[in-house]
């Protein structure tokens, strides 16, 4: 391989863990199944830019890492990501609930410092606890933003936004854009290194339905590309894919939207290093 061929390496890490989820299990099967969409003769590994996400010099499969609810998953999430982007391949996270974005977020924090996020949710996910527990997939940007990990929290697709999330974005300083109010994505420009955290619930059941948490008034799969295909970043070093539970999506069709994100996503990261 030339150093140019490894310059352009994504790197993929599945994250098969649930433990937090609040209403059902499932997203633990995720990653498998996005891999499986990723490579089905269904479709092929191209990116709309015309990247092949595919070939063996672009995407590193890391394989699964599997923490042990009798120890410290957290860390032992933080540590995993820490070893794989020290050497500065970004990285692409397959859930999983979204408590693991915590402990990956430390992680990028530790090796670029300030990072910028954009999270694509119905959700807010700033509750300090939700039924008592902290660490609640319904929780994971309170605790980032309560450790400074990010200078700044954008948040698209947002429609189950409680009384008191809203407190809490205030309290951060989180740029809310609630899906009543959003007329069309908007263009965004980051000057810090980029992390993207999407959740599939940011999507209208009737493109992933396929998720624990279904919101009507949703984003569509087209408008999802287009925002995340006019976002400027110097680099975007860092992503996760979380909350598609396959358990709810007998026919694929959540599957496939989340191997088409992958592919998009990882394709951003190349032309942002080859720029």
């Amino acid at each position: 391989m030339t150093s140019a061929q490894s310059a352009k390496r994504v790197k993929l890490l599945g994250i098969p863990w649930d433990e937090h989820s609040s209403f059902l299990r499932g997203a633990a099967d995720a990653p498998r199944v996005i891999r499986a969409a990723f490579a089905s003769p269904s479709t092929n590994t191209w990116s709309e830019a015309g990247i092949d996400i595919g070939a063996p010099s672009v995407l590193q499969d890391d394989g699964d890492i599997y923490p042990e609810s009798g120890s410290d998953p957290l860390w032992e999430i933080e540590t995993a990501v820490q070893e794989r982007i020290a050497g500065g391949a970004p990285l692409i996270v397959l859930g999983g609930d979204h408590t693991l974005t915590w402990p990956v977020i430390r992680a990028f924090h530790g090796r670029y410092g300030q990072v910028s996020i954009l999270h694509v949710d119905a959700h807010p996910d700033l509750y300090d606890a939700l039924d008592g527990d902290r660490l609640s997939h319904a929780c994971p940007f309170a605790r980032i933003m309560e450790e400074g990990l990010a200078d700044r929290l954008v948040q698209i697709g947002i429609r189950g936004m409680t009384g008191h999330q809203r407190e809490q974005a205030e309290r951060f300083g989180a740029e809310v854009y609630d899906m009543a109010a959003l007329a069309e994505p908007p263009s965004l420009t980051f000057t810090h290194p980029l992390y993207i955290s999407f959740d599939l619930d940011s999507l209208d059941p009737a493109f992933a339905p396929g998720v624990s948490h279904p919101e009507p008034g949703g984003l569509s799969t087209r408008e999802a590309l287009r925002l995340l295909q006019g976002v400027q970043a110097p680099a975007i070093v860092g992503a996760d894919i979380v909350e598609f539970n396959p358990r709810r999506d007998p026919a694929g069709i959540t599957a496939a939207v989340a191997a088409k994100l992958c592919k998009e996503i990882a394709s951003m990261m190349i032309m942002c290093r080859e720029k």
